[in-house]
């Protein structure tokens, strides 16, 4: 009995094992954090898988309720993002699926960006690689751009 009085709850608590999947690569311990649902995740996987360009965003294309979403959405369009190449998809409307896309692709902010399945970044990602002509090079090599028109040469 005495020896249960000399250890603390916090020394009990660190003196147990924990399974290293509990600790994050950021150090912070993740028992803390919320796990993705498989239902939730399932429907991600789907929602990535829907069009060659997501994103994940604040609103619709029509009516973005926020800047980022907004900024991300011009840039799409002034890169030249074929319309029937590209869904939206308004996290505002469900939110496991505002929740769940941070968790899924580990990043922080909304809105997220995907082409052809893959995790591309956030708004300020966006216009970093729009800025520097990357994001005009991985559109144009995932050929999700509207078709240029050919040229009529004059008679």
């Amino acid at each position: 009995m005495a020896s249960r009085i000399g250890l603390s709850p916090f020394l009990r608590s660190i003196a147990r094992p924990r399974p290293t999947s509990a600790i994050s690569p950021f150090g912070f311990n993740s028992r803390f954090a919320r796990f993705l649902s498989d239902t939730t995740r399932s429907a991600i996987d789907q929602a990535v898988k829907s069009a060659p360009v997501v994103l994940f965003m604040k609103g619709t294309p029509e009516t973005p309720q926020c800047g980022f979403s907004r900024a991300s959405i011009q840039i799409l369009g002034l890169q030249g993002v074929d319309p029937q190449k590209f869904t939206a998809f308004n996290v505002l409307e469900d939110s496991e699926l505002r929740q769940g896309i941070k968790e899924y692709s580990d990043w922080p902010t909304i809105p997220q960006l995907y082409v052809d399945k893959e995790f591309v970044g956030g708004c300020d990602i966006l216009v970093s690689m729009h800025q520097n002509g990357e994001l005009a090079k991985l559109l144009d090599d995932k050929d999700v751009l509207v078709p240029a028109e050919p040229e009529q040469s004059e008679k």
